[in-house]
């Protein structure tokens, strides 16, 4: 595998202005380098951000080759719902250009089943699923993260787990309700693992309400995610109460399950099939911190249960959200694509 670096204009938690600047460096420098590459035989392009299809379709045109346009988030309807886009002409260009890229690839690729009816009715000719999913060898559900629990002055606590990024779409003040709401209980902790634009408000915040409970960790490398996850007793999943947010398979949850531990999961739709269809966790309305803490202490009351709840989520990600089954999938595709 040979990657191509290509310069970006620096633009981490900035502001919305600076990251579209950020997108459309990307935009300009990949087409560049993409042009030197010869022998292609599949362009690939991914969204968001969806200019990165552009380069994309371009590329396969030049070329004369099949473009793929993979949709990991379906941008900018996201962006529009969350609030970040608001400028009605940015909204009908970028609605455009979506609709564009959708009939101009073809195939289409999602990692949601959430996704398909919104690629279809977009203009999209084929759609192929290739879901989200979890590298099951990188987590020991039988491990008991004693190590990384004694390195943050965790050991004989109920760990609730969130790990990923502190952001406005995140919803992560309804936690820090919950953990207000279980201050009297300090048996029970609840740890942010992860960074993100609102981790500063987000840390203020605590310090004001004095949670004791809350415990706020840097990002771990990928290669220690195994340790962290099995320091915690259930995880939590947890997006704004968008209606969007129904159609998204979140990577963390598969992890979750990978790991053998309980899911608290405050996302509804397809997501929640999964959860439940499995019988992994425990699903609590978006937004309601109080119900959050009624999971999260009904857990605690009962850790044969969530144990329980781990091994099943364990299996069904064995079965059917394992990367290696998904990686055949993708080889499929791609082989399907360029025998065309």
């Amino acid at each position: 595998m040979t990657i191509l670096r290509t310069y970006v204009y620096p633009a981490l938690h900035r502001s919305f202005v600076h990251r579209m600047v950020n997108f459309f460096s990307f935009m300009a420098s990949s087409f560049l380098a993409g042009l030197q590459v010869r022998q292609v035989d599949l362009v690939w392009g991914t969204s968001p951000p969806i200019f990165q299809g552009v380069t994309g379709w371009a590329l396969s045109r030049l070329k004369g080759t099949p473009f793929l346009f993979e949709v990991r988030d379906l941008w900018p309807a996201f962006a529009v719902q969350v609030g970040v886009l608001r400028q009605p002409l940015l909204i009908r260009l970028s609605e455009w250009l979506e609709r564009f890229l959708y009939r101009h690839a073809e195939r289409v690729m999602v990692n949601s089943p959430g996704f398909i009816q919104h690629v279809k009715e977009g203009g999209a000719r084929q759609v192929t699923l290739v879901p989200n999913g979890s590298d099951v060898d990188m987590f020991d559900p039988q491990a008991d993260g004693l190590e990384f629990r004694r390195e943050h002055g965790l050991e004989g606590k109920f760990v609730a787990l969130y790990a990923g990024a502190h952001g406005m779409s995140n919803d992560l003040e309804v936690v820090l309700e919950a953990a207000f709401l279980l201050w009297e209980s300090p048996e029970i902790a609840f740890v942010f693992i992860g960074d993100g634009k609102e981790k500063a408000a987000l840390m203020q915040r605590a310090a004001e309400m004095k949670l004791l409970n809350v415990v706020f960790l840097p990002p771990v490398s990928k290669n220690r995610m195994g340790q962290a996850l099995a320091a915690a007793d259930a995880c939590i999943a947890i997006l704004k109460p968008i209606p969007l947010y129904a159609t998204v398979y979140p990577n963390k949850v598969f992890d979750y399950m990978a790991a053998g531990r309980a899911v608290v999961l405050m996302i509804d739709g397809v997501i929640r099939e999964v959860v439940e269809g499995a019988g992994a966790g425990i699903f609590v309305s978006p937004g309601e911190g109080q119900a959050l803490a009624h999971a999260v202490q009904e857990l605690a009351a009962k850790p044969e249960r969530g144990r329980e709840m781990g091994r099943k989520g364990r299996a069904m990600v064995e079965e059917r959200f394992d990367r290696k089954v998904i990686a055949e999938q993708l080889r499929g595709l791609i082989e399907e694509m360029k025998a065309r």
